[in-house]
């Protein structure tokens, strides 16, 4: 039986997947083949803290795969908080493309407000 998850988050751009790594202290995300449980997946591979198998993010598709064996491998917190911090970096950077500036601010529940505004 396999343990390997599946997701389709559109997590497609490399340069969010980096910022989000850097803010989160993750070491910055490389490109190659990483060992799950059951086979070898190919993309840019992300280590978590205290994660037994990296996640395995394919930007062409936006999926990631993982085994983190229902939490047993891997505390899903750590990939709440990287979709949390891509988000939020995706955000930043189109907003930024159009020329608009962005305020972040951190709520006391761990939410994050960002407001744009037109420069």
């Amino acid at each position: 039986m396999s343990h390997v998850v599946t997701l389709k988050c559109h997590v497609r751009d490399p340069i969010a997947i980096t910022a989000a790594c850097h803010r989160l202290g993750l070491a910055a995300p490389v490109e190659g083949k990483a060992q799950l449980f059951s086979g070898e997946e190919r993309g840019l591979i992300v280590q978590f803290p205290g994660w037994t198998y990296p996640a395995v993010i394919d930007v062409a598709s936006g999926e990631i795969r993982l085994d983190d064996y229902g939490g047993k491998w891997g505390d899903r917190v750590h990939l709440d908080r990287f979709f949390q911090m891509y988000a939020v970096e995706r955000t930043k950077i189109e907003a930024r493309k159009k020329g608009h500036a962005v305020t972040e601010t951190t709520l006391q529940d761990g939410s994050i407000r960002l407001q744009i505004a037109t420069a």
